[in-house]
C-alpha cells in the first residue's frame, strides 16, 4: 500500500499542490450557504488543517532545494494573509478575520517543524 501511495505522489506532488492553493483560495472567496447552525470559532480547525496540507505539499515539492523551505514558509504565511484581505476586500459576503489569520499561520508553522523534523530523522537529501 505505500508503495502505490509513493508511486501517485511521485512526479505529482507540485500538480497537488498547485491544486491545494485553488481549492483554497476558491473555498475561501466563495459565498457560504447560510444555516441557522453556529460553531463559534470552530472553523478555525479547518483553517488549521488546510494550511498545514498547503504548506507541506509546497515543502514537499521542492525538498530537494533545502534553501527554498523558508521562502516556502513565508508564502504560504503571506498567501494566507492575502486570502483574508481578499474576504474583506472582494466580497461582500465574506470577512476577513485576524483569528483566521493565525489559524492559518499556526497550521503552517506546524507543518514547517514536521517537515524538518521528518527531514532530520530520514536524513533526506
Amino acid at each position: 500500500m505505500q508503495k502505490v501511495i509513493k508511486n501517485l505522489f511521485k512526479g505529482n506532488i507540485f500538480i497537488i499542490a498547485i491544486g491545494l492553493t485553488i481549492a483554497i483560495a476558491y473555498l475561501s472567496l466563495m459565498k457560504v450557504p447560510k444555516t441557522e447552525i453556529s460553531f463559534g470559532n470552530s472553523d478555525k480547525i479547518y483553517h488549521l488543517f488546510a494550511y498545514f496540507l498547503l504548506t507541506i505539499t509546497w515543502l514537499i515539492s521542492f525538498y530537494k532545494k533545502e534553501k527554498l523551505k523558508y521562502i516556502v514558509l513565508f508564502a504560504c504565511i503571506i498567501y494566507g494573509i492575502i486570502i483574508e484581505v481578499l474576504q474583506e476586500s472582494l466580497t461582500l459576503y465574506r470577512t476577513g478575520d485576524y483569528k483566521d489569520v493565525l489559524a492559518n499561520v499556526l497550521g503552517s508553522v506546524i507543518a514547517f517543524i514536521v517537515f524538518v523534523q521528518i527531514f532530520k530523522k530520514f536524513n533526506v537529501n
